[in-house]
């Protein structure tokens, strides 16, 4: 397959992210390598999205906070990037309600194929550096001719840089209308993109649990989008798919990463680490990474048990 002709992917990462681990990290580089060597997938970037304090997990910080902490964990990364969208709503969204977002957002700022564009959802564009202006993603007078799929792929990416996935101080931050004026935009809609889900099998799991998730939601989320699972602790994906018809029904639209990496639940967990800080022990480092922890501990957050 040329590079026009494979899939764009973005995987989305939703969840409480309290904090975040290096495992989560790992997840996003697992499943960029496994889907780059399907040979049908190009991976063009990551989003991390924390959820919205109202969410109501007991031990849960702020959002403030845990955007913190998600900026310091991918501060090192060129593609993976923080959103504070959810967080800045006025109450929690579900996952599917965030998947739509940005499917509709990458839709209005890419002009790019997406799985699914029906009626655009009524949310806001995400946060932006108030300082900032949103950017075009191909200038007409900067572009004379028809890019390379290189090219393409570098303003898709640019893009997610400068209007889907801030990175400057989360203090910074404020909303955009909707309908802000992106500029003369060249729009190239034979490059496919999608945005995919990236979960582990506990996420997986819960979906075979009676009335936790909404069924419409499900349909949604795996039958138009996708997902892309990490298996953890050697868990038995086929054995969970079997006890949900949704997840049977739309078995082709779930990758599960196959690779040689053992993945324990305690590198990913939030709540081990959370547990370490709070017995003052030195394995923390295997959870999270130094910049993490050093906000932490200035911050005096997850000293007591009840986070």
């Amino acid at each position: 397959m040329t590079e026009t002709t494979k899939t764009h992917v973005i995987l989305l990462a939703c969840g409480s992210f309290n904090p975040i681990t290096k495992g989560h990290i790992q997840m996003f580089e697992r499943a960029r390598d496994y889907l780059h060597k399907t040979g049908r997938f190009i991976v063009i970037g990551g989003i991390v999205s924390p959820v919205h304090d109202s969410y109501g997990k007991q031990g849960l910080v702020s959002s403030r906070h845990r955007l913190i902490m998600c900026q310091l964990a991918v501060q090192n990364s060129d593609w993976i990037r923080v959103d504070p969208w959810e967080c800045y709503q006025d109450t929690w969204q579900t996952t599917c309600s965030v998947l739509e977002h940005h499917r509709d957002l990458m839709k209005r700022v890419t002009g790019c194929i997406l799985s699914n564009v029906n009626t655009p959802s009524m949310t806001p564009v995400i946060g932006q550096p108030q300082n900032e202006t949103p950017q075009p993603v191909y200038q007409n007078n900067n572009v004379p001719s028809k890019p390379t799929a290189a090219k393409i792929l570098g303003k898709v990416g640019e893009s997610l840089s400068r209007i889907c996935c801030v990175r400057p101080p989360v203090e910074r931050f404020t909303f955009v209308d909707e309908n802000a004026n992106l500029g003369s935009v060249m729009r190239y809609e034979e490059i496919e993109l999608r945005i995919l889900l990236l979960c582990g099998s506990d996420l997986l799991e819960s979906f075979c649990i009676p009335g936790l998730w909404n069924e419409a939601d499900m349909e949604v989320i795996v039958g138009d989008f996708g997902i892309v699972v990490v298996p953890r602790d050697a868990a038995d994906t086929d054995r969970i798919m079997n006890h949900s018809s949704i997840l049977r029904k739309y078995k082709n639209n779930i990758m599960v990463v196959k690779d040689d990496v053992n993945h324990p639940m305690s590198v990913v967990s939030s709540t081990k680490s959370r547990l370490a800080l709070q017995h003052g022990d030195g394995h923390v480092v295997d959870y999270l990474s130094q910049p993490v922890i050093d906000y932490i501990l200035k911050s005096q957050l997850y000293i007591n048990a009840s986070g």
